[in-house]
Formats: C-alpha cells, sequence, structure tokens
C-alpha cells in the first residue's frame, strides 16, 4: 500500500485512468484508508456478487471475467449488482478463443473498459472469431456458433 501511496499521485499526473488489483486478493482491507486519485478495479479479489460487499469503499471498478464468474449468467448477475452497488465495470478475460469469449460482448456494451483480447494471444483462434480493428473488438460472424 506504501508504494500505492508514493506514486499514485504521479500515475494520475500521467494520465493513468485505471489501477487494476493493485494489492493482492485477501489484502483489500488495506485499502479502506486510502483515497486513490486513480480509480481502482477489483480483478482477482471479485469473482462472483457475492464478493462486492467486501470491496466497497475500496474499489471504483470490477473486472469481470466469464472465466471467474463460472460463466455468462453469473457474469450478467455480477454486472447488475455491481451497477447498483454503484461499481463501474470492465470487462476482461484471460487466454481463450473466441468462442469462449463471444459471450463477454453482451457484458462489453455496457462497460466503462473493455479487455477482450485473449484470441489475439493465441497462435491460431477458431475461424470466424472475433474481429479486431483499430483497438475495436467486434462481434463474430454467425458461423462461429457452427
Amino acid at each position: 500500500i506504501e508504494d500505492l501511496r508514493a506514486h499514485s499521485g504521479a500515475l494520475a499526473d500521467l494520465g493513468v485512468e485505471m489501477i487494476e488489483q493493485p494489492l493482492p486478493a485477501g489484502a483489500d482491507e488495506a485499502l479502506s484508508e486510502f483515497a486513490s486519485p486513480v480509480p481502482l478495479c477489483a480483478d482477482e479479489s471479485c469473482h462472483t456478487a457475492r464478493d462486492l460487499s467486501a470491496l466497497a469503499g475500496r474499489y471504483d471498478l470490477v473486472s469481470i471475467k466469464l472465466n471467474k464468474t463460472g460463466g455468462l449468467t453469473e457474469a450478467l448477475r455480477l454486472a447488475d449488482a455491481a451497477r447498483a452497488a454503484g461499481f463501474g465495470i470492465m470487462v476482461s478475460c484471460m487466454v481463450s478463443t473466441s468462442l469462449a469469449l463471444a459471450p463477454a460482448m453482451l457484458l462489453a456494451e455496457g462497460a466503462a473498459i473493455v479487455d477482450l483480447d485473449g484470441p489475439r494471444w493465441l497462435a491460431r483462434d477458431r475461424d470466424h472469431g472475433l474481429f479486431y480493428e483499430g483497438g475495436r473488438v467486434h462481434p463474430p460472424a454467425p458461423e462461429l456458433w457452427g
């Protein structure tokens, strides 16, 4: 937390828009008395809607990953609960194929930050997958679904 205190002002001055999971999961309590000049986003500390109450007053956003939530149903539940609790939404991913990430496009529509680049890290993605152009991700072709 001391490094975060020492450097967060400089990060804000540089135009950093968000800091993702600045402390290990389980160490979030240290953020209770910290007013960050850069919004903080919970990642490893937030898996399902049940986690939100422990994050209130500590984080500004939550990162929703289908892999962490267990699928689209809980991801949608988490997004609704997070918005109702005043959190911003980041939709992100782990390295996955377009088939695994395409459902996250439903969450991306209402998110402040979207990072769905998992297929770009693969040597080869599925045919007809997510389409990337100019820093934007577009839904897959209908053929992705078979």
